[in-house]
């Protein structure tokens, strides 16, 4: 290592921090705040927890819990010590936490005492995790902790698990010896039925954060509401965004739009982000109303409707436009305002923002490009914003890779450069319009679903002959999986009964609602089933198939 380069890692967003301002407001929870000094404290006791129950450098820590400061602190507490953090989805289903523990090697779980219920259905499974730490939220919980062991292995308390802490005493260093070491493993369904694991760096972390503060405007004076979960995407970053500018962090179990409208009242928001469902929970609330300041949410995937944008820009609101993927820590691009546009009529300005953008500032050019007859070499396509091609990214910001499948990463980056699987356009002045999705993703509420994962749980039932999964439009969720499915012959099965198989199979976000029983589905002379046709007649009369 050259002895004038530091490494770049988030860790020192917070070391900084609570230097500079040790006694200032760092995290707020219901009656509870946390000052930076006292958040440095929490992340080092934490860290030596974790050494002290046997967590090496480059060991797996799994974290399942909605987003309270002990996942904030998580962010900060298992990189300190080089280990990698593997936040969970908490809408999972056991069976699929099993799978994710297993194929990180999670040594580690901790995990909120409502989850737990439903995670002793597994823990006996569980290849990796030697201990089961349970984090009880003594303002909300609706589960009091239970300290019931069906997994063999050692289930403790936090707080027994944080008195572990006290046997550590070597001095613990913000910083790493190497940027590009994984931070981070998160998992995402992409087009195949097992989630994959997508590795973030030190490096791409640091500079992501980075673009979040410029692009979302966060100071130190900005009070950051967390709607968006910190399982996805690290969080966009975010956690260490705020770190890093000197902003408030202000919890949130559960997003209900009363609950946001209070805090909102209450610590005075400045910035939140979230999908568009997020923004429509927050403008149909009965306490919604206009703002006394400025706040920022910071979106991805389709933007509101020109008539949410008006009434948004009425009430105060502002919007930021960004869009990207699990692979690419969340946000990549941004559809940059240009003053020009504010001379545009209504209409034509919302076409402008509802944009995908450019790149954001640490990362690279985007390009939408088509491969030539060979598959080498990628050829960006024409700057009419007519001709589309996918969307490929490549830098700083993309994923180093995804874990334990050689395979998978090398498909993703083949020609060089990360194959985002979304179809779009270039406009003549740079910015990238998304046009379709990756035909095997659903993207409902913000959250991707495979629906080769949801017709691999549909098919194990025994009544099922034959089945296909797509997205349809939904006006909450942008769109939602529904099935197509062929029956075994005398077979009677209902949508109540293909509920019920599938209840503790999938996570309820990814169980269709709807199931249409056909006598076979429609397939090519070869046998494939055309997902398209039933694609094309559930979306007639929809302009766009991106709505979330």
């Amino acid at each position: 290592m050259e002895t004038w380069k530091t490494e770049l890692t988030p860790l020192t967003f917070l070391a900084r921090s609570a230097a500079v301002y040790p006694d200032k407001q760092a995290v707020a929870y219901g009656d509870d705040t946390w000052t930076f000094a006292q958040l440095h404290e929490a992340v080092e006791q934490r860290a030596r927890a974790l050494r002290a129950a046997g967590i090496q450098p480059g060991d797996r820590v799994a974290y399942m819990m909605p987003n309270l400061p002990e996942m904030l602190i998580a962010q900060f507490a298992v990189p300190l010590i080089d280990a990698v953090l593997v936040s969970i989805n908490t809408r999972l289903a056991p069976e699929e936490v099993r799978y994710i523990c297993d194929h990180s090697g999670a040594k580690a779980l901790v995990l909120d005492t409502v989850y737990w219920p439903d995670i002793t259905q597994v823990a006996p499974e569980l290849e990796s995790v030697l201990s089961i730490v349970l984090a009880e939220d003594t303002q909300h919980a609706d589960q009091p902790l239970n300290r019931a062991n069906p997994a063999g292995t050692r289930v403790l308390a936090l707080d027994d698990f944080l008195a572990g802490a006290d046997q550590d005493e070597t001095d613990l260093v913000w910083t790493v010896a190497d940027e590009d070491q994984t931070l981070s493993i998160n998992y995402t369904s992409g087009t195949t039925g097992r989630p994959k694991g997508v590795m973030y760096s030190h490096r791409g972390a640091y500079l992501n954060a980075l673009s979040e503060i410029i692009h979302s405007g966060f100071g130190k004076d900005s009070v950051y509401l967390w709607t968006l979960p910190m399982f996805h995407c690290s969080g966009w970053c975010t956690g260490w965004a705020l770190a890093a500018a000197g902003g408030l962090q202000v919890c949130l179990r559960d997003v209900r739009g009363p609950v946001i409208w209070d805090l909102i009242d209450t610590h005075g928001i400045t910035h939140l982000n979230g999908a568009p469902t997020v923004v429509s929970t927050i403008m149909d609330a009965d306490e919604a109303h206009d703002l006394d300041h400025r706040l920022v949410i910071t979106t991805a995937a389709a933007p509101p409707s020109p008539s949410m944008l008006s009434r948004m820009a009425d009430m105060g609101f502002e919007i930021v436009h960004v869009y990207g993927l699990t692979e690419t820590y969340g946000p990549y691009t941004v559809c940059e305002w240009q003053e020009s546009w504010r001379e545009l009529d209504g209409e034509t300005r919302s076409a402008k923002l509802a944009r995908q953008g450019v790149g954001m500032l640490t990362a690279d050019r985007v390009r939408v490009i088509r491969t030539d007859v060979d598959g080498d070499e990628l050829i960006d396509v024409p700057a009419d914003a007519t001709t589309m091609g996918e969307v490929v990214m490549r830098g700083n910001n993309v994923m180093k890779g995804y874990y334990d499948d050689e395979a998978a990463t090398a498909a993703a980056f083949a020609g060089g450069w990360f194959h985002s699987g979304d179809l779009g356009v270039m406009h003549a002045d740079g910015y990238v319009e998304l046009r379709d999705r990756a035909k095997d993703v659903v993207v409902s509420g913000g959250e991707n679903i495979s629906t080769i994962e949801v017709e691999q749980a549909i098919a194990a039932h025994p009544d099922v002959e034959d089945v296909a999964v797509v997205g349809i439009p939904d006006d909450r969720w942008g769109e939602r999986p529904k099935a197509f499915v062929v029956l075994r012959e005398g077979s009677a099965a209902t949508d109540e009964v293909m509920s019920d198989f599938l209840r503790d199979r999938l996570a309820r976000y990814k169980t269709p609602r709807v199931f249409e029983f056909l006598p076979a589905l429609p397939k090519t002379s070869t046998g494939k089933i055309q997902k398209y046709t039933l694609r094309e007649k559930e979306w007639e009369g929809h302009g766009s198939r991106i709505k979330g």
